[in-house]
């Protein structure tokens, strides 16, 4: 076998990336409740209203448990798994200021997010939308036209490259995720900035807020280390070489170099013309 490196070289801004220091799990994942702390502590937290969807059990990797359990915020939480939605709504049974739903979030008709916020008539600024449904996020947040939460929380696919413009198809029956870029792109549509990323999350914030972050540097080079993307490149002769992350990586099953070939072993072959 040939010999293959990959020698990364990051480009992260540490000065960009401040508030990652603040990272600290609660019931986050990657850090994210320690990044939403500090993002408050700053903008202050004016209704204390978030809305979360892909919301789970409401605890299980929540970017929102912590701010209603421990800091007395109130919620609007969505779920589309039957079980999972039943769980949601016997933890919050009791509370009055959590709204539980039933629903899987998507872009158009009764599925979308504008239309299932209308039903509770919540305010249109409320202070911080957490995404998670592993597919369809990029689609979802383009598509909410009518409300501008002040801190936007979305998922992006951490196997793409960063200068790779990637949205899955608008299809509840594939998971494939979008980029980084992708949502960057979208976000100053909307009128956001990326302010933080954690491993899949990138944060966002409304624009006129972004100054007050004294972030020089947002790029997606400055604020986002890519280390689980492959770099392909190919033969004279055909044959197809990865390096890099080198694993199908929600299934932990290694990709070998064989693996990534289009052309049979006997078809591999360099003829000078």
């Amino acid at each position: 076998m040939p010999r293959i490196e990959r020698r990364r070289v990051s480009r992260m801004n540490q000065e960009s990336c401040w508030l990652n220091h603040y990272a600290n799990n609660v019931r986050s994942q990657f850090g994210e409740d320690g990044i939403i702390d500090k993002i408050f502590s700053i903008i202050g937290s004016g209704s204390r209203l978030c809305v979360e969807f892909g919301a789970w059990d409401g605890e299980f990797l929540s970017n929102t448990w912590n701010l209603i359990n421990n800091k007395g915020w109130s919620g609007v939480l969505i779920e589309g798994d039957s079980d999972r939605a039943a769980a949601l709504a016997e933890k919050y049974i009791h509370n009055k200021n959590i709204v539980t739903i039933h629903s899987f979030v998507g872009w158009s008709g009764e599925q979308a997010l504008d239309a299932i916020l209308k039903k509770i008539k919540i305010m249109k600024n409320f202070e911080l939308l957490s995404m998670d449904v592993d597919g369809n996020d990029w689609h979802i947040w383009e598509a909410l036209k009518n409300y501008s939460p002040r801190v936007v929380i979305a998922e992006f696919n951490p196997t793409i490259p960063n200068d790779v413009y990637f949205v899955q198809d608008s299809d509840f029956s594939i998971n494939q995720g979008c980029s980084l870029l992708a949502l960057i792109e979208l976000g100053k549509e909307k009128g956001y900035e990326l302010i933080a990323t954690t491993i899949c999350n990138g944060i966002f914030i409304q624009k006129e807020f972004f100054p007050l972050f004294n972030i020089v540097d947002n790029s997606i080079d400055a604020m986002y280390d890519q280390a689980l993307d492959i770099a392909l490149f190919q033969g004279y002769d055909g044959t197809f070489f990865g390096a890099g992350h080198m694993c199908l990586n929600w299934r932990g099953i290694p990709i070998e170099q064989e693996d990534l070939q289009p052309l049979p072993k006997g078809m591999r072959n360099y003829k000078y013309e």
